[in-house]
């Protein structure tokens, strides 16, 4: 049987050789690799993209626009991990859990949009409260939200690891204080909202793993639940489903109160969690950022595209 051939257009990245790893072991995929020297021509990065069954971007916005532009081989699947096609509404959005009508989009599409990491995160939890009539579509939503600094990119991850990093990087950093950052677009469209949410993303001495933090006012609900009966809706949501998990109620006593964010590194799923009390409910979810935030949820949409088991090459 031949081989499905993939080509990842930035596969130096952290997301690029997150994606590689997965591939490590699995005879049914023949990486196209790119001379060093011409990994940003577009003349080989054409060849390669048209010559492939499945081309991952792992760009900036604008070369992934690129990148798309050089596709002529109708049988081309495009699965893009950047921002730039997360919103349109010819491009497949890449959480497959969220409905059997997600999953049927990656499945039949030919173009793939894998979603942020902190949108993951919030959408997991935001979409089933809308999509069920929990809350309205305008509820004001605040998302605190921590993260490792491997999402940052290759400088950030630099100064990170660097012996003579400043005494600032010792310290969680909160970023994206205009309330403008890239996330909100596609965090208020997928999860059905007519406002986007007050969002408060923090990067942190650890190179990856985030929990991304969902508060609930009990009263503002259109149909009041009190943290277990709400802990049960998700887990009926996401009943069977591989890569989104529910905790049981109470598990943060298993981990003496503490809810680590980096508990995750490594792994392909996230877990949900909620706590609180009756009148204030947090939703919690947590995940490794370039795992079911980025290059796990890139090879699961691949597989679904595949027709073969989700989880093949993951760590499940």
């Amino acid at each position: 049987m031949a081989k499905t051939k993939v080509f990842i257009d930035g596969g130096e990245g952290t997301t690029g050789l997150r994606i590689n790893e997965r591939f490590e072991g699995r005879d049914d995929i023949e990486v196209l690799k790119i001379d060093p020297e011409l990994r940003k021509d577009p003349a080989e990065r054409k060849k390669l993209i048209n010559m492939s069954d499945y081309t991952f971007l792992c760009l900036p916005d604008a070369a992934a626009i690129e990148a798309v532009s050089l596709v002529e081989n109708p049988d081309t699947v495009v699965i893009d991990a950047s921002t730039a096609h997360r919103t349109k509404d010819d491009w497949a959005y890449g959480l497959p859990e969220l409905s059997e009508a997600h999953f049927n989009k990656i499945r039949d599409s030919k173009r793939i949009a894998v979603p942020g990491c902190y949108a993951s995160g919030f959408i997991m939890m935001a979409y089933p409260l809308v999509a069920n009539g929990i809350v309205g579509d305008d509820y004001p939503f605040t998302v605190p939200a921590l993260s490792g600094y491997s999402g940052a990119g290759k400088k950030a991850i630099a100064l990170y690891e660097s012996p003579d990093k400043t005494q600032d990087l010792f310290a969680p950093r909160e970023y994206a204080l205009t309330q403008m950052h890239k996330h909100l677009p596609e965090m208020k469209k997928i999860a059905g909202l007519s406002r986007e949410p007050v969002f408060i993303p923090i990067v942190d001495d650890y190179y990856c793993g985030m929990i991304v933090n969902l508060p609930i006012h009990a009263d503002l609900m259109k149909k009041r639940m009190t943290p277990e009966q709400l802990r049960d809706m998700y887990a009926e949501h996401y009943k069977g489903q591989t890569f989104i998990r529910v905790c049981k109620y109470g598990a943060e006593s298993e981990m003496n109160g503490f809810l680590p964010a980096n508990n995750m590194a490594g792994l392909d799923y996230a877990n949900i969690l909620v706590t609180g009390n009756d009148d204030r409910i947090m939703v919690c979810a947590m995940f490794d950022n370039l795992g079911k935030g980025a290059s796990g949820a890139a090879v699961e949409c691949m597989n679904i595209s595949m027709g073969i088991d989700p989880a093949t090459g993951l760590v499940v």
